[in-house]
Parts: C-alpha cells; sequence; structure tokens
C-alpha cells in the first residue's frame, strides 16, 4: 500500500479546515490495524514528531506518521458494530388454562390499627422502600504495551506495540541480550528452551570454529611446503 504523499497532506489540511474528516486506510506499516478505515481530525506540528497525522479509530484517537496511512478508496466504511442478539422467545403455551377448577383465594384483610389499653388507636407506618446504590462507573482501559522477544532463523529480535500502534519494529539483539531478557521472566519451561538454543548454537560455532582451523592448518602447511 502507497504511503501518504505531500499532496495528500495537503488535501487532508484543506479538508480539515473546511471542518470536514477526510477517511484514511490503514497500511500494512500499520500493523493490526492494516486495510482499516479512520478518519483524520487534527495534524499536529510535523517538526516535532514523525508521527503528527491524528486519527480517529473507533474510540481512541492516535497519532500516526505519513507511511502507516493512505488515502481511503471510495465508497470505503469504517466496521459497522454488531447488533445485539434479540431475546430468546417464550415457549409457546401447549394449551389453553382453565381458570374455572381453580379455588378464588379470599381477598386480604387490610391491616387493623393497634389500639393502646386507653383505646387510642396507634398507626404503624411501613417503611420507605430502600433505593438500589448505584453502579460504580467502569474506567475505561487504557492503551495496552506488548513486547515481543522472539528467535528465528539464527537471530533473536524485539518488537514493541502500544494498542494497534508499532512502537518498535522488529530489530535484531545479540544472543547475551536475549538471555538477560528471558532470566527476568520466571515462567518454568522458558529459560530452559532458550538454554538448549544457546546449547545448539554454540555446538554449530565451535564445529564451523574447528573447520576453519583445519582449513588455516592445511594453507599454512601449503605455505611452509613452498616457502
Amino acid at each position: 500500500m502507497a504511503a501518504l504523499s505531500a499532496e495528500d497532506l495537503t488535501g487532508i489540511e484543506t479538508a480539515l479546515a473546511a471542518g470536514r474528516k477526510p477517511k484514511v486506510q490503514f497500511t500494512d506499516a500499520a500493523g493490526q490495524v492494516a486495510g482499516q478505515i479512520g478518519q483524520v481530525v487534527a495534524l499536529t506540528d510535523r517538526s516535532e514528531s514523525d508521527e503528527f497525522v491524528v486519527v480517529r479509530f473507533g474510540r481512541d484517537e492516535l497519532p500516526f506518521s505519513p507511511g502507516d496511512l493512505q488515502i481511503a478508496p471510495r465508497g470505503a466504511t469504517a466496521p459497522a458494530k454488531k447488533a445485539a442478539p434479540p431475546p430468546p422467545a417464550e415457549p409457546p403455551l401447549t394449551g389453553p388454562e382453565f381458570m374455572i377448577d381453580k379455588p378464588v383465594p379470599p381477598p386480604r384483610a387490610a391491616p387493623q390499627p393497634a389500639t393502646d389499653k386507653e383505646g387510642v388507636k396507634e398507626v404503624t407506618a411501613a417503611p420507605a422502600p430502600r433505593k438500589a446504590a448505584p453502579k460504580p462507573a467502569k474506567a475505561k482501559p487504557g492503551p495496552t504495551l506488548t513486547v515481543t522477544l522472539a528467535y528465528g532463523d539464527g537471530e533473536w529480535t524485539v518488537a514493541a506495540n502500544q494498542g494497534a500502534k508499532a512502537l518498535a519494529r522488529p530489530y535484531v539483539i545479540r544472543p547475551a541480550e536475549a538471555l538477560k531478557i528471558v532470566a527476568l521472566v520466571d515462567v518454568p519451561g522458558v529459560q530452559e528452551a532458550v538454554e538448549q538454543i544457546m546449547t545448539a548454537e554454540r555446538a554449530e560455532a565451535q564445529a564451523q570454529a574447528e573447520r576453519l582451523r583445519a582449513e588455516l592448518a592445511e594453507v599454512e602447511a601449503r605455505l611452509a611446503e613452498l616457502s
């Protein structure tokens, strides 16, 4: 997907000045939200950060760089919310219900006021019903932070995401740094798996070093013969 060009940014700035919120589409560089639709609500000072395009996506408004966005195709709309499922229907009656054979309950007698010894009637007031306590409002969760340590093709990489925003794309680190990170995680099985990987890498490096020593010995012997 193409990124926003300087001409696109000029058009977005003109639309914002006119009170419109132009639609944009997230590119593959945006990570998990690639292909989704959002609305540009502001352009901040681009001299302070590369991420100066503020996009509203769902309930969040987050800054992105022009490389994370492109102009949305015509007719593209934001994903619609799923409608709540209808309530289950009441089971149908199996047959008519006749009330003729059921005894009619006698009317309930009204409570009589109590009378004291001198004949003065005492009226007892019923307690007022208690009001239900209001439920506390749920706090809005903040954006999550995810740090990923991965191993593949003989290299260790680290990446970081805050919600849908990529803070750090996967970059290579040294095995010693990977061991320090794993040492901070006290999870059964993780350190054992890392030790197995390191043992295999050391064995391969040692075998390669022995091959190079053998080749070097052959070259030095040939050089001695030529001398």
